[in-house]
């Protein structure tokens, strides 16, 4: 099964677990369908809340436990309009339905594109004005490979979430990525410097680094450049994309690209989101579990009923995480049956497995405890001989036994939640 049918199958059976900001994504992408690309995008590289469920909710993306293969670990997200050299500049395709005046033309938004590129050559150039969603793509080259680069221009609401999730850098230890950095400029501005990969599972290497501005005012731009002619399927045409972080600040914060955002008409405010509903937070329990045990940890992160912790006893590295999540007795339905499941006498069936890792880490073992209780409440305890699923084991097993791991999930501690 594809991961992308995986995960809606976990969103579909996790329910009301968590409460992204349907509506604001709703809203925006009904009047800007560019700024969803990039929002999707956000979502993978950006480490919202919302890839933080997609992580979490019944281990669907970090371990595969309801059932899915657990593929390659990837997320194959909306990219932007392939680019073709076969089209006359400022030719992008179909348009969608027009949002600003046109005060700015897709001929416009090319020339401004080149004058503030650093040198180099643009070519195969598509766009779009300001009468449909702005955006400018083309292969640069400088000299040194060609590489496919773009920009887009929206406007957001600069306090709504959507805002803060496009310019927040993930956790490193989920999200894999060589370096972020997000910070608020002397003007209010808040901006995202992202250097990543097209695939999060880097199946190949094609490197993606971003740029993402969102002003006092509501405007957002966002910058991708790439390591290929081709954000997918071309070969690799440089160790890394042209343009330094400096240059992609540089090329986000100019004030040039202001008369065609101008021309957009405001974003509405978001919607407040909803109080998610009450519901377990694995993270302090799985912490203080650990600290009993006396188990340092290097590293911890997580979101509702989903934690994960890094370990290292100095022997190596080791991922510990956890789901507690209440009302889980029909999505389990079949699980937690069979020969190798074990009923305890208040009713608890315990199942336990010990198989590689499918993240595709050299080595990786991974090791699980699932728990169901009577009243439907399941915690699922997971442990890997190495501290990122995807990177090469770091010892032989994992630092828990699974002893242990039975010992945490089956810890009254959870009864409280």
């Amino acid at each position: 099964m594809p991961l992308e049918d995986e995960l809606r199958e976990a969103l579909g059976r996790a329910g009301d677990g968590f409460t992204p900001d349907r509506q604001a994504l709703t809203d925006a992408g009904e009047r800007r369908g560019r700024q969803l690309v990039a929002r999707r995008r956000a979502a993978v590289i950006g480490g919202s809340a919302l890839a933080l469920a997609l992580i979490g909710t019944a281990s669907a993306y970090t371990g595969g436990l309801l059932g899915g293969s657990g593929g390659s670990g990837s997320v194959d997200v909306a990219a932007p309009p392939t680019m073709s050299s076969g089209q006359p500049e400022g030719s992008a395709g179909p348009k969608q339905p027009g949002v600003g005046t046109g005060a700015v033309t897709a001929a416009q938004m090319i020339a401004l594109f080149k004058e503030l590129l650093p040198g180099g050559q643009l070519t195969g150039a598509e766009a779009r004005g300001s009468d449909d969603s702005p955006y400018v793509s083309g292969v640069y080259d400088d000299g040194a490979g060609k590489a496919a680069i773009s920009l887009g221009l929206s406007r957001v609401d600069p306090n709504g979430s959507s805002a803060r999730e496009l310019t927040q850098c993930g956790d490193k230890s989920i999200q894999k990525y060589d370096d972020c950095l997000s910070e608020q400029l002397a003007d209010g501005s808040r901006i995202l410097l992202h250097k990543g990969y097209e695939y999060p599972d880097r199946r190949v290497d094609t490197k993606l680094w971003r740029a993402v501005l969102v002003t006092p005012q509501g405007f957002q731009i966002d910058a991708s450049e790439w390591n290929a002619p081709a954000e997918k399927g071309a070969a690799i045409s440089r160790p890394n994309p042209p343009l330094s972080t400096a240059q992609l600040k540089a090329l986000v914060t100019s004030e040039k690209w202001h008369p065609a955002l101008k021309d957009l008409p405001a974003a509405p405010q978001e919607r407040a989101p909803q109080a998610p509903p009450s519901g377990p937070e694995a993270g302090p329990v799985l912490q203080s579990l650990l600290a009993k045990m006396g188990i340092a940890v290097v590293s911890q992160g997580g979101q509702g009923d989903y934690a994960y912790a890094v370990l290292d006893d100095g022997k190596g590295k080791s991922m510990v995480q956890v789901n507690a999540q209440p009302n889980m007795a029909k999505a389990l339905a079949g699980h937690m049956e069979g020969p190798d499941v074990t009923t305890l006498p208040d009713g608890t069936k315990v199942r336990m497995e010990q198989k590689p890792g499918e993240k595709g880490g050299a080595g990786v073992v991974w090791w699980t405890v699932d728990t169901l209780r009577a009243d439907g409440f399941r915690v699922v305890v997971s442990a890997f001989n190495t501290g990122e699923q995807n990177k090469p084991a770091t010892r032989k097993t994992p630092l828990l036994t699974m002893d242990q791991l039975k010992e945490i999930a089956l810890s009254p501690q959870w009864n409280t939640l």
